[in-house]
């Protein structure tokens, strides 16, 4: 595989992995709009592997207590601030892992990935997120998060095996919506995003496993360095604006490529 095809994958992954405006929605354009091929499961593994460096070092001292954590949930505690965050974020996980198994197994999610599937949810979930952001309390913080809001970010998360719909994007809209304050509510859709990156990397290396060489453990450490970069910077950028900009600019970002994209797939 080209060093730039490569690079361009890592980038693009990277990049758009925790903005709201849906990483695989342009990953899946960038074989579709271009003469690249499909950069193959692989290097989408290595990509979503580096940005799952990425948040863990942004989140450290998070991560570090959910892990420490675990071992108290393992006999039934969650007597520690550790531990019921870990909780919490296997809880939120299920029903994306169990959304995702059933569109694998049934076949429904190749058949989704198309141009106007992904015009059409750009524009729809950036108008939910621009509802949710505009009219949402904000009188929640990460401190408040609970079993009952937990599994209701999961669900909303399950609706990003949807093209074009952002995983981060639809858990910071549910959270919004749920009276999270806007830094909050992005904080918690990365930190959601840890257990379920590592869920799918691990569906998805089954398959890898059984095609990899030496070409394509290079290809894909390249894809983990250059997508990890990005995403660091990705990360920094949005958490740091979010404390003065509101989630308008990537909605209407989301909206002008949808509608560009539609005009493209009926054209």
């Amino acid at each position: 595989m080209a060093l730039f095809h490569i690079f361009l994958v890592a980038i693009i992954q990277g990049l758009t992995e925790f903005l709201p405006v849906s990483s695989s929605g342009h990953l899946i354009l960038l074989s579709k709009l271009t003469p690249l091929p499909d950069q193959g499961l692989a290097i989408d593994v290595a990509a979503h592997l580096g940005t799952l460096g990425a948040v863990v070092i942004y989140f450290w001292a998070d991560v570090r207590g959910a892990v420490a954590g675990l071992p108290r949930l393992a006999i039934g505690k969650r007597d520690t601030p550790g531990a019921r965050l870990a909780f919490l974020l296997i809880i939120a996980t299920l029903p994306v892992i169990a959304a995702g198994l059933l569109l694998k197994l049934s076949g429904v999610d190749e058949a989704m990935r198309s141009v106007a599937v992904i015009g059409w949810a750009m524009i729809l979930f950036g108008l939910v997120l621009w509802w949710a952001d505009r009219f949402g309390a904000q009188n929640k913080t990460e401190a408040d998060w609970n079993l009952k809001d937990a599994w209701k970010l999961g669900l909303w998360q399950a609706i990003a095996l949807i093209p074009g719909t952002s995983r981060s994007g639809i858990t910071i809209t549910g959270a919004r919506q749920m009276g999270y304050a806007r830094k909050d509510a992005a904080k918690l859709a990365m930190l959601m995003s840890i257990p379920t990156i590592l869920a799918s990397g691990a569906l998805l290396s089954l398959d890898v496993a059984a095609q990899a060489d030496i070409t394509i453990l290079r290809d894909g450490a390249l894809a983990a360095i250059f997508s990890f970069f990005a995403a660091l910077l990705a990360l920094i950028l949005m958490m740091r604006l979010l404390r003065t900009v509101s989630f308008t600019p990537y909605v209407i970002y989301r909206v002008i490529l949808g509608i560009l994209l539609l005009g493209f797939a009926y054209s």
